[in-house]
């Protein structure tokens, strides 16, 4: 290969990033689901006609993204080579053979070129409703968590399937939002389509087997050349979390092994009665994404960085529930994944992960109605709200963790405006929560204070999926703890962390979700950055001077600097 045609294919290469990078924007412009246009739960990426990721786009989940790596090569066994045609569209919400619940929709589209099937695109995106009990951790098994639709030709031939919109017209909550959504995902993957057709053509481009061969070929060697560089050992770790009604504990051994890096989730607790447990698609996600993270992260995510990432956990484990396990809320044990690795490879590299953060997202969706104890008003309609919040992440090694943000999801909170014209929900309150960051040489992220109720004439139940109420973040190095989630009525009525319950007319629901955990000794933090943590209101005296041991006059020279507006 000379060197103007290795400089030409890293052009291609930058370009075909960009390509998905516009056709997950694409989605994020049409789609009609908040959780897509506000928080960013999808993914977007092309493949060889291999099914072998080529290039995926920044924004993006790495639950979506890393699982889609896998599905395409589904999609192809399930249709078939010879019944791949131009103009199709397929679609599935799989979980084993998707990204792990069934409020995932996955569409995968086959580009020609010249009349030559060359490679295809495939995106993801979060659906607020897909029918069943709605999305939460209440059901038994995968049959009453919703519709599911197997990998299927959603068009042929450039034809839909009207019966099956009809079926899921029939089937879900908010079908004008959901068919939305996927005709959404169908229209980002044809702009993808079109502008690999166009950087096709001005390379003189027939196929895509030498760019993906280059692709391919420099991702694997780049992140064998990492994985070699570490010392070639295997550490221990475990965390546990609360689960529904019991806790859950996760157990990982990471073994470095020249070529490849191994995590073997043996030990780790069963499968749940409640849809929390996680299918290996997803959870090998996380625990790709974590390692990748931490050894490669500038490396471009492809099938061949992946590679070297290799998970196991023993069938119907937490980790590798099968079918037909409940699994709609797999995303709260997913997001735990990260930290639990983290916790063995620190054992083998250390100063380079951070602490614990709050792990899964803080989401809730919200069923609205009109009440049911007196006369409703005309105006009072059932609307589904569902809304994405974070905790606060773990502390870095050398930098506070970030306040209110998701770590390892990467999910955008989502704005009180957008949440409130998705239907008659008021949200109170919204602001982050002082001293929730574990203390450390280096603070954990806050996290967040959220209240919410309805708009007169409504009651509603609200699907509470959240974890760390009884099991917080941990420090490491000696770091402290992150505080722990709560969740009550505003009458002081005690709710669960978990599950659908039911809120009457006029009552709030009060949620703290959890902070990050610090990472190292408290009494190595700079004077200054706890100065300034106290004048942000970060902490408060009371932290300061017990975690920290800030001085009386330290503490008043702030006070008053922050009453004069000289502090911020």
């Amino acid at each position: 290969m000379t060197q103007h045609s290795k400089v030409a294919y890293q052009v291609m290469w930058n370009r075909l990033i960009s390509v998905v990078e516009e056709q997950a924007q694409a989605l994020v412009r049409t789609a009609f689901s908040t959780s897509v246009r506000e928080a960013g739960d999808l993914s977007a990426g092309v493949y060889d006609v291999d099914g072998q990721m080529l290039a995926q786009a920044v924004t993006g989940t790495p639950g979506h993204v890393n699982a889609m790596a896998d599905a395409v090569a589904h999609f192809i066994r399930r249709i078939g080579r010879e019944n791949i045609q131009d103009g199709d569209i397929y679609i599935t919400n799989d979980p084993w053979e998707g990204t792990g619940h069934l409020h995932d929709i996955t569409m995968v589209t086959p580009s020609f070129h010249k009349g030559e099937h060359v490679g295809f695109f495939a995106c993801t995106a979060h659906i607020v409703d897909i029918g069943g009990r709605g999305f939460g951790a209440d059901a038994h098994s995968i049959y009453e968590e919703g519709l599911y639709i197997p990998i299927m030709k959603f068009a042929n031939k450039g034809k839909v399937d009207e019966t099956l919109t009809r079926i899921i017209r029939g089937n879900v909550r908010e079908p004008d939002q959901l068919i939305g959504d996927i005709y959404a995902l169908a229209t980002c993957n044809e702009i993808g389509h079109r502008r690999l057709i166009e950087m096709m053509a001005e390379f003189s481009l027939d196929d895509l087997n030498g760019i993906a061969d280059f692709i391919l070929e420099n991702s694997r060697r780049a992140t064998l050349e990492r994985i070699a560089a570490l010392p070639q050992q295997s550490a221990q770790g475990e965390m546990t979390m609360d689960g529904f009604d019991r806790p859950i504990t996760l157990k990982v051994k990471v073994s470095v092994e020249g070529d490849r890096i191994v995590s073997d989730f043996t030990g780790s607790s069963g499968l749940d009665k409640k849809g929390i447990n996680c299918p290996l698609v997803y959870a090998k996600a996380y625990a790709c994404y974590a390692l990748k993270v931490a050894i490669a992260p500038e490396i471009p995510n492809n099938a061949a960085s992946l590679a070297p990432f290799e998970i196991t956990a023993p069938e119907n484990s937490i980790v590798n529930a099968l079918h037909p396990a409940p699994v709609a809320l797999r995303h709260i044990v997913g997001h735990f994944v990260p930290d639990a690795v983290f916790n063995a490879f620190d054992k083998i590299v250390p100063g380079l992960v951070p602490a614990e953060g709050a792990g899964c997202l803080c989401n809730f969706q919200v069923s609205l109605r009109p009440r049911t104890d007196a006369a409703a008003p005309a105006t009072a309609r059932r609307s589904e709200v569902l809304t994405f919040n974070s905790g606060g992440s773990g502390a870095r090694p050398e930098h506070d963790g970030l306040n209110a943000t998701a770590f390892p999801s990467g999910v955008m909170t989502m704005p009180i405006e957008a949440t409130e014209h998705a239907g008659p929900v008021i949200i109170w309150r919204k602001e982050l929560r002082p001293d929730s960051g574990g203390a450390g040489k280096t603070r954990g992220g806050l996290g967040q204070y959220m209240e919410v109720g309805a708009q007169e004439g409504h009651e509603f139940d609200i699907q509470a999926m959240f974890d760390r109420v009884d099991h917080p973040a941990r420090g490491r190095r000696g770091g402290q703890a992150g505080a722990p989630t709560t969740i009550a009525q505003d009458d002081g009525s005690a709710m669960s962390g978990k599950g659908k319950q039911f809120v009457p007319h006029g009552r709030r629901v009060v949620m703290a979700f959890p902070g990050g955990a610090g990472y190292g000794d408290p009494s190595e933090r700079s004077v200054d950055l706890v100065k300034r943590d106290l004048a942000r209101g970060y902490i408060s005296a009371e932290t300061a001077a017990r975690d920290y041991n800030l001085s009386a006059s330290d503490i008043a020279e702030v006070q008053a600097a922050v009453a004069k507006g000289d502090m911020m």
